[in-house]
């Protein structure tokens, strides 16, 4: 019996283990034998594998992480990791590998194609929203409804006790949370990664408000946003084993500076990880379905080295190495139409 390992790497988000559930259901009713991979690439490093049959999957659709477990190892970091890697994917006899992910987990299975694990399948993960092959990654609209749920909950304090709130969210590299979360919530001004922050005319924004009447305000802020350049906020840099940054303290920072040039009583909420959590919305549980099933699809009809998408209401295949390639930002005529609400 074939055999068809899978893995969910990088950040968890809701919707992974319908997935899961999807590839298991599939791969069985077509034949093939189901590997589940624990914590991502590590897990194909240590040799740590389960079998996942249809009672492992009972039950997990509406649950929110995944039941493989997850971690943001990097196999290309660490010398010795990749033989281990390619040594355990021999040794269990895969024939085919579904790789779960974001940027990062679907960058190694890009490379690893190249080096000869060339039965991979990509599903595209990320609450951030960024990868520019699929129109919509699971994960985010659950992302996206919490942080909107939160900047909801957070108008009525702020409106009570007359302060600035800074909501800050997640997006590294891309602010699609904070700019549709900012527009659903109805924030008054909205900064994203892709424009730097210009502290003036935040603060003349918040003024304007005050000045007819409006004693409160709602900041919302991404993760990865900075300051124009002469307002740069200076941040330890912490790397991860992809290289990147560590992010947090934006929204402190850009809290500080508020309250310090409008004399306006500011508080800063970081919501972190509570957008990752929970139970995956019912967009997110379909689409992580149609994902899973369509990996499996791809595995049978030996189409390696792609990756499932969304585009439009479809599921179609794209190369992984193009999903990979660049990041998709927010389009700025959502962002103009943001502005319109600011003040």
């Amino acid at each position: 019996m074939a055999k068809i390992g899978i893995l969910t790497g990088g950040g968890d988000c809701p919707g992974l283990n319908p997935v899961i559930r999807a590839v298991v259901r599939k791969g069985i009713n077509e034949g093939y034998e189901i590997v589940g991979i624990k914590n991502g690439w590590k897990g194909l490093i240590e040799d740590d594998l389960i079998k996942l049959d249809l009672f492992s999957v009972s039950g997990i659709l509406p649950k929110g992480g995944t039941i493989l477990g997850t971690s943001r190892t990097n196999p290309y970091k660490k010398e010795g990791d990749l033989q281990k890697l390619k040594d355990n994917y021999k040794k269990t006899g895969l024939d085919a590998l579904i790789a779960v992910g974001g940027e990062d987990t679907l960058g190694v299975a890009s490379k690893l194609i190249k080096d000869g694990v060339a039965n991979v399948v990509g599903v595209p993960k990320t609450i951030d929203n960024d990868l520019s092959a699929t129109d919509y990654t699971f994960g985010f609209d659950t992302a996206l409804n919490t942080a909107m749920e939160c900047i909801d909950k957070l108008h009525t304090t702020a409106e009570s006790h007359h302060r600035i709130i800074v909501v800050e969210v997640m997006g590294r590299h891309a602010g699609w949370i904070a700019i549709e979360a900012g527009i659903a919530g109805g924030a008054d001004v909205i900064h994203i990664p892709e424009i730097p922050i210009d502290i003036e005319e935040t603060c003349s924004v918040i003024k304007k408000r005050h000045s007819r009447g409006k004693t409160f305000s709602i900041v919302v802020v991404a993760e990865g946003a900075k300051f124009k350049e002469g307002q740069m906020v200076l941040q330890e840099e912490k790397l991860d084993s992809f290289g990147h940054v560590r992010l947090g303290g934006i929204g402190d920072k850009l809290g500080e500076e508020i309250e310090k040039r409008t004399g306006f009583e500011t508080r800063v909420s970081v919501l972190g990880h509570i957008q990752r959590g929970g139970t995956p919305t019912a967009f997110d549980r379909i689409l992580g379905t149609r994902f899973g099933v369509k990996a499996v699809e791809l595995v049978k009809d030996k189409k390696f080295g792609r990756m499932v998408a969304l585009t439009g209401n479809k599921i179609v295949d794209v190369p992984i190495e193009e999903a990979v390639k660049e990041l998709k930002t927010v389009d700025m005529e959502l962002y103009e139409i943001a502005k319109v609400f600011f003040g």
